[in-house]
């Protein structure tokens, strides 16, 4: 698959090129902001995008052409300001969302954050952050392609142990942020994970069990 990621640039985004380019089953796309980031990608030997989530829809539609599946690894991570969370994390991707649908690039993987489909279980301090999410995985939902929403617990910067639990519904948990890149990359044929959605925190169960048992 050549596969397009939105957020390349990003801590989760970063960490699914690499691993997509060293497994070599799959052609990673950077979809970056700037040029100096593609420069970067470039010097490793891997294709990108320039594109800009806040762009028109239309820029979206041409990034995603050619391609077999798109990963949304973006966001401000709550961050930046309620203006940014919405025209990144719900914004940004509904119109990447639309895009996919318009150029007939069927798969698609979404990271969202743990329990975002349940509002009473919200982080107080980031409601814009986890509506913005919460509505984004619905148009997913609501679009007619062979989605994946993962809904990732507290994120760490620290490697990952290739062990996970993944489920519709966990109790709140954190997750090494390349874990989290692993289970993508490993979800992206894995149809099992086909119009599916699920939080995922560390656990005692191998990546590859859990991707197929979900």
């Amino acid at each position: 698959m050549k596969v397009l990621v939105a957020g390349a640039n990003g801590q989760i985004g970063k960490q699914l090129v690499d691993i997509l380019k060293q497994g070599g089953e799959h052609t990673p796309v950077a979809m970056v902001r700037k040029q100096e980031q593609a420069d970067a990608f470039s010097e490793k030997g891997i294709e990108t995008v320039l594109a800009d989530l806040e762009a028109p829809a239309a820029d979206l539609e041409k990034a995603v052409i050619g391609h077999d599946a798109v990963v949304f690894a973006a966001g401000s991570g709550g961050s930046t300001g309620s203006d940014k969370t919405l025209l990144i994390d719900l914004d940004g991707a509904g119109k990447l969302i639309e895009a996919a649908e318009k150029q007939g690039v069927q798969r698609f993987i979404m990271v969202s954050a743990l329990q975002a489909h349940h509002r009473e279980n919200w982080n107080e301090n980031l409601l814009p952050y986890y509506a913005a999410k919460h509505y984004a995985d619905k148009e997913l939902e609501r679009s007619g392609l062979d989605y994946t929403i993962i809904r990732p617990g507290g994120l760490l910067n620290k490697p990952g142990t290739g062990k996970v639990s993944a489920a519709e519904n966990l109790e709140r948990g954190s997750i090494p942020r390349e874990d989290v890149a692993k289970v993508i990359a490993a979800s992206l044929t894995e149809k099992h994970t086909y119009k599916r959605s699920f939080d995922l925190v560390s656990g005692e169960i191998s990546i590859e069990e859990a991707v197929r048992s979900i």
